[in-house]
């Protein structure tokens, strides 16, 4: 057989594989639990606490209760709700046409300015990057993707652009993060760091990720531009491009005023989410009731009856039930795990396993450590309740300053978050996109493997210097 004709799997049909992998390993892997206690209102391991414990292996029953149990998991309710309304807002905000009045008014722009064509992906990359290294953005990414891709669509880009840019530019900045209070927050409470302290070196740390994102995302924009067929999205883009409605870009005379409204509506409704997280710490629940009110005054601006509101929202939430179930899924291979009690079975091995280590050696081992953990816990405020107590003492034991470890947690987070089907969020971006796991996981491995080596090298001078 050919190559060539060797189709990869439906993403439904791999994730629930992985599931049943999953469950084989609760068979294979002992079972075992540490000690956990409260710290300020979070399950914290307790170190050299591992204990074998009765074996709880997963079979065929608990496999098929997985996707109810995903449903009901509260972490991945209040995600698939999210996407739910994103959807259904999203579909508010086309029935106004003001998406479509916005995209034909940048790509007017980008065919007239050189400068603007050439920044374009750079400065939206960097701004979502500043997210993501300040606070953290994960789920927020979800809505921008709606945008995005058709407007990537509209410049010669592809739906991979589309994604890249607030996806993986999001991505990098959480990797690098120098301000993030759910990942370096907590691992340096856990750590008993200052807050935020070292953040001259994580800065540069930062600038080097999103650097790095920005040129593997940029040198493929322009190849795809160049030739478009070399895309890896070239036939699912197809129709999208057909539904684009730019073929009048040349008699387009403007925003008018309704639809200047309607975006300046949800302009105001992102600063508010924003700062709703960073100032009162929102989460789903708060960003919801944004979008909700977001989308309510959208309708109202835009002129949309009331029929046509709940028509466009219950049509935009039903074109979310594919994402839906992809995020089921996707939890439920970390349910099969925790019910299995593996977790910190394999955490305790892989952490035993670097004790006579280099310290530089030990600090990247640690990055590869929490790379591997990350697949069954994609959380990072739960990876760090999980590991860091753990990699904290064990750090003091082998010369790796607390400082190191703290940052090769979140480089072990933050790289591999951008591309593990386990991830709700990485699974709810792509088939919001119509990309499927298996493209864009081919996509992405090149520079998957460049933060690798990026990661291993940044974890070098923080020895040297004594940081």
């Amino acid at each position: 057989m050919k190559l060539a004709k060797i189709k990869a799997p439906n993403t439904y049909l791999l994730i629930f594989s992985i599931i049943i992998i999953t469950a084989i390993l609760t068979w294979i892997i002992p079972s075992g639990e540490y000690n956990r206690i409260d710290m300020n209102g979070r399950k914290v391991v307790v170190p050299e606490s591992y204990h074998s414990v009765e074996s709880n292996p997963q079979g065929f029953w608990a496999v098929l209760q997985t996707p109810i149990h995903g449903f009901t998991d509260k972490n991945a309710a209040l995600i698939i709700g999210f996407v739910l309304i994103v959807g259904g807002i999203f579909a508010v905000l086309e029935k106004t046409k003001a998406i479509d009045a916005a995209i034909k008014a940048i790509v007017k722009a980008h065919e007239r300015s050189p400068i603007i064509e050439i920044l374009f992906i750079p400065i939206f990359m960097t701004i979502f990057s500043i997210g993501g290294g300040s606070f953290g953005m994960g789920e927020e990414v979800i809505p921008f993707i709606l945008i995005f891709v058709p407007l990537s669509l509209a410049l010669g880009y592809d739906s991979v652009v589309g994604v890249a840019i607030p996806f993986l530019g999001a991505g990098a900045g959480f990797a690098g993060a120098f301000l993030n209070p759910f990942t370096i927050g907590i691992a340096q409470q856990i750590a008993d760091l200052p807050l935020f302290s070292g953040i001259a070196y994580r800065l540069f740390c930062w600038f080097i990720c999103t650097a790095v994102a920005i040129a593997f995302v940029m040198h493929y924009a322009l190849k795809i531009k160049k030739v478009p067929s070399k895309s890896v999205a070239f036939d699912i883009d197809k129709e999208k491009r057909m539904n684009l409605h730019i073929d009048d870009i040349e008699n387009f005379r403007g925003v008018e005023t309704r639809h200047k409204l309607a975006l300046w509506t949800f302009v105001i409704g992102m600063i508010g989410m924003i700062v709703g997280v960073l100032k009162f710490q929102w989460y789903i629940d708060e960003i919801c009731a944004i979008f909700l009110l977001t989308g309510i005054v959208i309708g109202i601006v835009g002129n949309l009856s009331i029929k046509e509101f709940t028509d466009a929202f219950v049509a935009g939430a039903k074109d979310m039930v594919g994402t839906a179930l992809i995020i089921v899924l996707a939890r439920g291979i970390l349910i099969i795990a925790e019910d299995g009690r593996i977790i910190d079975t394999m955490l305790n091995s892989l952490a035993n396993s670097i004790r006579n280590f280099h310290p530089i050696a030990s600090s990247q081992a640690m990055f590869v450590i929490h790379s591997i953990i990350n697949f069954f816990v994609p959380s990072g405020s739960a990876k760090a309740a999980l590991t860091m107590p753990i990699m904290i003492p064990l750090a003091d034991l082998v010369g790796v300053t607390r400082q190191t470890a703290v940052l090769a947690f979140q480089f072990g987070d933050g790289f591999s978050n951008m591309i593990i089907p386990t991830s709700g969020i990485t699974m709810g971006v792509l088939t919001l996109s119509g990309i499927s796991w298996e493209k864009w996981a081919k996509w992405l491995l090149p520079l998957e493997i460049i933060f690798l080596v990026v990661g291993f090298i940044l974890l070098i001078p923080p020895f040297l210097l004594g940081w």
